[in-house]
């Protein structure tokens, strides 16, 4: 016990909030939630906000249902991830297979919090607040070039290891901020949320 309290005091503050976070994780099977998003894309010089719920079961199903902009929904089935985003893209549904980079980088959360010492270097990002909570900041750069951000900051509740926020940078330049604005780990989740059938008339594209 002794040399487990030694090893403790001598890790970092990211390396304590990275255990907590990969600790708390760990024991979470379903989880309902609310974010805020936002979306960064300097080339053009944009800026895209929006918010929504979102839903998951372990280890492959999670849907987006935004509240803003109102209709757009992202649902991976366990099968497939479906994309339909009718404010900016309507008529087209998009369909990538689980597995797929496209379903990878919609799952950031499980990203950060799989196996992360060996697949990030881990730096300070110092203490911060978000939301009104006490969090510790974490810094995680990719080791390899096939993850689905190339750098990206981590707000972790120190006392819990719950995630408040993220910021990643993706390969395609694209900055994308989410605040978890509540967070209701192993909550009751249908079935019927991960389901999705696309409208009548709108043309199903296939992404691999």
């Amino acid at each position: 016990m002794r040399a487990l309290l030694l090893i403790a005091a001598l890790q970092s503050p990211a390396d304590r909030a990275i255990d907590a976070a990969v600790q708390a994780y760990a024991g979470i099977r379903t989880a309902r939630a609310t974010f805020e998003q936002t979306i960064t894309n300097p080339l053009l010089g944009s800026t895209y906000h929006s918010k929504g719920e979102f839903e998951q079961a372990r280890p492959n199903r999670f849907a987006f249902r935004f509240t803003e902009p109102r209709g757009d929904v992202i649902v991976c089935d366990g099968k497939y991830v479906w994309i339909y985003l009718p404010a900016s893209t309507p008529g087209r549904v998009s369909r990538a297979p689980c597995g797929s980079d496209q379903a990878g980088s919609l799952d950031l959360i499980g990203e950060f919090f799989t196996d992360p010492k060996s697949r990030y270097t881990i730096a300070d990002g110092g203490a911060a607040t978000v939301g009104g909570r006490r969090a510790q900041a974490v810094l995680l750069t990719p080791r390899t070039r096939d993850a689905d951000f190339v750098r990206a900051r981590v707000w972790i509740d120190p006392d819990n290891g719950n995630l408040l926020q993220f910021e990643a940078q993706e390969p395609s330049g694209l900055t994308r901020l989410v605040r978890i604005t509540s967070f209701s780990p192993n909550a009751a989740v249908s079935p019927s949320a991960f389901a999705f059938t696309p409208p009548r008339g709108v043309k199903v594209v296939e992404v691999r």
